[in-house]
């Protein structure tokens, strides 16, 4: 399952796992969402508002998709976060993780606070 995220300097793919969240989230494709950045990471309202899953991991891998369930959100950490210790990327809380990036995640350090976002299915 893939999903392609388009800001106005760019875009990624990610490829998402079979999990309930991630299901949830292409069933609500295609949708656009306003982006704000945390350190080195974008997130952006989903209207979405799933459990937090058993799995949910509060650091994690850099390109990681991860889903914020406290706010309803996409959370797509590429580097480290104002709470992060070293190199790591620390959410704001436990998410659920549904899949990774394709390349490099730095890719996201253009999208800007206030820029729109789409997602939709590849």
């Amino acid at each position: 399952m893939k999903i392609r995220i388009s800001w106005p300097t760019g875009h990624v793919t990610a490829t998402l796992d079979d999990t309930p969240t991630a299901t949830a989230l292409l069933a609500a494709l295609p949708l656009q969402a306003t982006a704000h950045t945390w350190g080195e990471e974008v997130y952006f309202d989903t209207g979405l508002a799933p459990a937090l899953e058993t799995d949910a991991r509060q650091v994690v891998e850099p390109g990681t998709v991860a889903f914020w369930t406290e706010g309803n959100a996409l959370a797509l950490p590429y580097g480290p976060t104002p709470i992060s210790r070293g190199g790591e990327s620390q959410l704001a809380s436990p998410c659920n993780v549904l899949g990774r990036i394709d390349g490099d995640p730095r890719a996201l350090a253009t999208v800007r606070s206030g820029d729109p976002i789409h997602v939709r299915k590849v």
